[in-house]
């Protein structure tokens, strides 16, 4: 198990005009041996791309890429720009790559050969649970999981734990479903405040028992910090909570 960065934890950082090139030599300098950058917070893709793998080889960094886009359109034909995230993927010498699933529930193709053109023997492929009851749900996770399963498709999972605050699923139960398909997982807590739910900056604070949801997956999958936070302090503060975790 390793610990991850992502980028939206330098959220601050980026409104100011930081690029994502510049921030690896503090995920670096902060102690973690990786990195998942986000697609949206490129703001010039084409040269900032081969950027991140040159900065990212030098400081010995694993790169992930959280691509905000979903793998079936609302008519539930494959995303023509899949193919495309890949090969931005590449550039950078990515090992894993993450998608919302989108409309599966309306596709009707051939699910091995949409799916099986990509090169996920190079680059890990996941979908993870969003905000959405179309790619957040329990069903409709299990749904696509079993189905590429069953075609012989590695494709994977991401948990991510504060998400199910927002889709009004329990994090337990979600875990328990899940499981057997997580490769990996976003942590974060969410604060309830009179049924307003927002992010919180500090892993401990909130409605879950992070350490106890862990339980319920599996220990041998990277974990990412992905909540914003205000400096490099608090940041390797948080960081130390799920390092001295792993030592138990």
């Amino acid at each position: 198990m390793s610990l991850i960065l992502n980028t939206l934890i330098f959220a601050k950082d980026v409104e100011n005009g930081s690029d994502q090139v510049s921030l690896l030599d503090r995920v670096s300098n902060l102690g973690s041996i990786g990195v998942e950058v986000r697609r949206e917070y490129f703001t010039d893709i084409e040269k900032e791309l081969p950027k991140v793998a040159q900065k990212a080889k030098a400081d010995e960094l694993k790169v992930y890429y959280s691509v905000p886009d979903v793998l079936f359109e609302k008519d539930g034909s494959l995303n023509p720009k899949i193919k495309q995230y890949f090969a931005e993927g590449k550039i950078m010498g990515i090992k894993k790559i993450k998608f919302n699933i989108g409309n599966f529930d309306k596709f009707t193709g051939d699910l091995k050969a949409a799916l099986g053109q990509f090169p996920t023997n190079e680059i890990e492929m996941n979908v993870e649970n969003d905000q959405t009851q179309v790619s957040g749900s329990v069903p409709s996770l299990l749904s696509f999981l079993k189905a590429v399963n069953e075609v012989g498709l590695d494709i994977g999972y991401v948990y991510d734990l504060g998400n199910w605050a927002f889709t009004d699923q329990d994090a337990i139960d979600s875990a328990k479903s899940l499981a057997p398909y997580t490769k990996y997982i976003h942590l974060k807590n969410v604060i309830n405040t009179n049924g307003n739910l927002s992010t919180s900056d500090d892993l401990n604070k909130g409605m879950y028992d992070w350490k106890k949801i862990l339980k319920y997956l599996p220990n041998d999958v990277d974990l990412a910090l992905e909540y914003p936070m205000d400096n490099d302090q608090q940041m390797k503060s948080q960081m130390n909570l799920v390092q001295t975790l792993e030592e138990v």
